[in-house]
């Protein structure tokens, strides 16, 4: 059962069946009880109409009983003297029938005693009571045994004298017909579970042949390890065509990620080769010629790749899903507090409107977010840096701008990428590897805002309000 099509075509026939013995078992009983209530019909039918003779008086020697294969009839006294049974009926129920066919003794009249009884219940002389009893048993007919149903019915000739008429009818032809639906629907059953188990394997196979084609293919792919490659697509609307679609989509993610990935090795091995290339040799210099040794720049070096492989740290945790915590921080003090951290700078930062307001995240990454919005603001600016904090709504605004050139529209996406630097006038690079701003928006992002380049070299980050 480690197919879906065998257990499919299993489950398939397994509900079939017992859907089938559930409905064959329910029209057996139905069709055993209405041919047993028309068997239960005749049988009464011919108790009544011998019934109807005793009471109009006919004597019991005179009846005209109907032939003993169809009805078989005894008519029995109180006393269970047979009275009358019809022609050839020789035992009932193992009990042989005394002088079948003739009158055996004449019925008891009517006692003195009688004559006070009339509220017993009861026929009444020369009546044939309104309930009829039904009693399954044998009648031997001719020598032949068979099984009929009985209807017994009491009546009272015109003497008074009380009887009952018992009176069969075959029970074989309503046997017969169950038997032959019993026996039809017990061969016919298998085949029917045959068919619909071929059907559901053939229709499970069809079903699934596009599963399979993706299957393979993944395999391929994973053997290959080529993610340009695409599972095929069938024309169909149904789950397996969105299963398909999925899993190109997914294939497309996985192999844009993974070219991200293997450009942020190559990018990341190129950026730390310069510095440390560039720190390797002073110290060499400084080894064979101590007097030639640059300590102000070795130590920019160091700086230089403290600050990168710090950065590439910052993103490898990004990268792997790391949440921010849920820490309040008031962005307003946050800028205040990183104002006063930059009297030396380039271009002093002037400090716009402060609108209180606390976001939820981690204060370490947004204080990263503000320094590089401003380093990248000290490299680009000419005269003037600004930074305001506003409240818009539900949101937080930090605006971070300066009077550089701007960034061309074309180019305000593609510097949020990592390692990109723009070969324009706001490219030039005091040692910044291109990792600032991608830093930024990712951070941005995780904390559920948002940082874009609004009116040339204006910054905007946007936040949630905590509680908001």
């Amino acid at each position: 059962m480690g197919s879906v099509r065998a257990r499919a075509a299993a489950g398939a026939t397994l509900v079939v069946a017992l859907a089938l013995i559930a409905a064959g078992t329910a029209l057996l009983l139905v069709l055993r009880g209405s041919l047993l209530d028309q068997v239960d019909l005749q049988a009464q039918l011919a108790a009544r109409e011998v019934a109807a003779q005793i009471a109009t008086g006919t004597a019991y020697d005179k009846l005209d009983l109907p032939d003993g294969d169809e009805h078989p009839v005894v008519v029995v006294a109180e006393d269970g003297r047979v009275l009358a049974a019809g022609d050839d009926v020789r035992a009932v129920d193992g009990k042989p029938v005394a002088g079948a066919g003739k009158q055996v003794g004449t019925a008891p009249g009517p006692s003195d005693d009688d004559d006070d009884d009339d509220d017993v219940s009861g026929p009444k002389p020369g009546e044939v009571d309104d309930d009829e009893r039904y009693q399954d048993g044998t009648a031997t007919v001719d020598g032949k045994v068979a099984d009929y149903r009985f209807a017994l019915v009491e009546v009272e000739d015109t003497g008074g004298a009380k009887a009952t008429v018992r009176a069969g009818a075959a029970l074989a032809p309503q046997q017969d017909a169950v038997g032959t639906v019993r026996d039809a629907m017990l061969i016919g059953l298998p085949l029917l579970l045959l068919v619909v188990a071929g059907v559901t394997w053939l229709v499970t196979r069809r079903a699934l042949r596009p599963v399979e084609g993706i299957r393979g293919e993944m395999a391929a792919i994973t053997a290959s390890t080529d993610l340009s490659r695409r599972v095929p697509v069938p024309s169909s609307k149904d789950e397996i065509g969105r299963l398909a679609r999925t899993t190109n989509e997914t294939l497309a993610a996985l192999e844009t990620s993974v070219e991200r990935q293997r450009r942020f090795v190559a990018d990341a091995s190129h950026e730390l080769r310069s510095p440390i290339a560039s720190l390797r040799t002073q110290l060499e210099v400084g080894v064979a010629h101590p007097e030639l040794l640059d300590v102000p720049g070795a130590v920019e070096d160091t700086v230089r790749l403290q600050r990168l492989a710090a950065d590439l740290l910052l993103l490898a945790r990004l990268d792997a899903g790391e949440r921010p915590a849920d820490a309040r921080i008031d962005l307003a003090a946050l800028v205040r507090e990183e104002g006063s951290q930059r009297i030396t700078d380039r271009i002093p930062v002037r400090v716009g409107e402060l609108a209180s307001a606390e976001v939820a995240g981690s204060r370490s990454q947004l204080g990263r977010v503000l320094g590089n919005l401003l380093d990248n603001a000290q490299r680009h600016a000419e005269a003037s840096v600004r930074v305001a904090v506003v409240r818009e709504g539900a949101w937080v605004v930090l605006r971070v701008d300066d009077d550089g050139p701007g960034v061309p529209e074309a180019e305000r996406e593609r510097i949020f990428e990592r390692f990109v630097r723009l070969d324009d006038a706001r490219a030039r690079d005091d040692g910044g590897a291109g990792l600032g701003l991608a830093i930024a928006r990712d951070v941005a992002v995780r904390h559920g805002g948002s940082l874009a380049v609004r009116e040339g070299s204006v910054f905007e980050l946007r936040l949630p309000v905590a509680g908001g």
